[in-house]
């Protein structure tokens, strides 16, 4: 299983890539990742991705959609590109990505938390892609979608699928696609999810290592229909960068994911 597939020059979702809340839709997740691959053509070589945002400001259809990116500014240690999903003409969604080089840590100590970044047992996912894994408050980890329909804090694990048939996922395609996903550890209730995606952002000191990755929900901040959410990112030798999303409320189309899980 794969986000899309080829269908001779066009791209045809499966689906993975379509909404929950709209079936007539793309999800967030899957146009995410569409754009870090589309921006990953402009890195540099020596350069590194270190932020990715993506404004989602329009529905993106289940339909053909053309993607365009150019370099916006080009340095000796800093590259910025822009990228944009355009369809029927109209840009739907628009990304930008910051590309930096990499050097030496400078002298001395600064302060970093002690994070506990819990992660399930080694070989529970495949390197294929795996349905995800939750984890909430106290308890064990889950795939188990109405087990984890509470208001604990929630942690989410997963080894994702190819975003396209035949073509192998990168580390900063796995990032962007779980980036999106912060809506789903920081705004899932003991109601079901009720929050959309305005914005993505995701920040990268380093790219993931391996095929799996994990999202700690660590901030919810809510008022008058406007939520923003925030999470740690993180593989199993540490954490990797961490995730933002701004969120509207879209309460009357709320999903119960207990009873229509994504996977």
């Amino acid at each position: 299983m794969s986000f899309f597939d080829r269908q001779g020059d066009r791209l045809v979702a499966g689906k993975l890539a379509i909404s929950p809340w709209a079936p007539a839709n793309l999800s967030g997740t899957g146009v995410c990742g569409l754009l870090a691959r589309e921006l990953e053509t402009r890195c540099p070589d020596g350069f590194v991705p270190a932020r990715l945002t993506v404004d989602l400001y329009r529905p993106v259809a289940d339909a053909p959609f053309e993607l365009r990116a150019e370099v916006v500014r080009s340095g000796s240690r800093i590259t910025v590109a822009d990228a944009a999903l355009v369809q029927d003409g109209e840009d739907r969604v628009r990304a930008s990505a910051v590309f930096l080089t990499t050097g030496a840590e400078p002298p001395g100590r600064v302060w970093s938390p002690a994070d506990d970044l819990p992660a399930p047992p080694a070989g529970c996912t495949s390197p294929e892609g795996s349905p995800p894994l939750f984890k909430s408050g106290d308890r064990d980890w889950t795939p188990d979608f109405g087990a984890n329909q509470n208001a604990d804090r929630k942690i989410f694990w997963q080894s994702l699928p190819p975003l396209i048939t035949g073509e192998p996922i990168t580390p900063f395609q796995r990032a962007a696609v779980m980036g999106d996903a912060t809506n789903h550890v920081c705004h899932w209730g003991s109601e079901g999810a009720g929050y959309i995606n305005a914005d993505v952002t995701v920040t990268l000191s380093r790219l993931p290592a391996g095929y799996e990755l994990g999202l700690r929900a660590d901030n919810t901040i809510a008022a008058a229909g406007i939520s923003i959410g925030t999470a740690t990112l993180y593989d199993r030798t540490g954490p990797v960068g961490t995730c933002v999303v701004t969120t509207l409320s879209n309460a009357r189309r709320q999903i119960d994911f207990s009873a229509n899980p994504l996977a």
